[in-house]
């Protein structure tokens, strides 16, 4: 006699089965395309383990920036003034290259290079702008100092929107003066956008 009810229940085994085995693997594809569509961490590939990019100073002058991770690579340019803002863009062992305020870039040991940041008044302006350096984080306070395009400043600290900095002036024949102020984080160079530190 022919038993509908346990056709069906062994029709129903190897489809179950079937159907577990393809869910399975599909959830290993899954997992498989999650980890690749996964932003890499790029600290754990560097050999300082710190993140890329990110924004040092240059610790002395003169500076040869060479060409290639070594000093057997020919001099691309020189730093002639410390604590100007590059950007760290990549490293090979004890060697970082840089990128700098004009987009040129070029290979530092990091000896030559310090995690003090410092920044540069809005270089994509024309020359002659001035920017307002404020003595609090609002657009409507007072003015402390004007300040001209690649103006070099410290960056104290930055919280997304206004940066807290010092700028330093050297006039011929006199004493240098501090100027303690805000600028907005967007007119600045050494510094990304919504970056908080302090």
């Amino acid at each position: 006699m022919f038993d509908l009810t346990s056709l069906t229940r062994s029709l129903r085994r190897p489809l179950a089965l079937r159907i577990d085995t393809l869910l399975r693997r599909a959830g290993l594809v899954a997992l498989l395309l999650v980890g690749l569509a996964a932003p890499p961490v790029a600290a754990a590939d560097n050999p300082s383990g710190l993140p890329l990019p990110r924004f040092v100073t240059t610790r002395s002058n003169p500076i040869n920036v060479r060409v290639g991770p070594g000093t057997k690579y020919d001099i691309a340019w020189v730093y002639v003034k410390a604590g100007m803002p590059v950007e760290i863009i990549q490293e090979f062992d004890t060697w970082r290259k840089i990128r700098d305020v004009d987009g040129s870039e070029g290979w530092l040991h990091q000896n030559l290079l310090k995690g003090e940041r410092a920044g540069l008044v809005a270089p994509w302006r024309a020359e002659g702008e001035q920017i307002a350096l404020r003595r609090d984080r609002k657009d409507d306070a007072p003015v402390r100092a004007w300040l001209t395009p690649k103006f070099r400043v410290e960056l104290k600290e930055c919280d997304g929107i206004w940066c807290q900095v010092v700028a330093t002036s050297h006039p011929v024949g006199a004493a240098s003066q501090n100027f303690e102020g805000y600028m907005l984080q967007s007119e600045l160079w050494g510094v990304y956008k919504d970056e908080v530190f302090d």
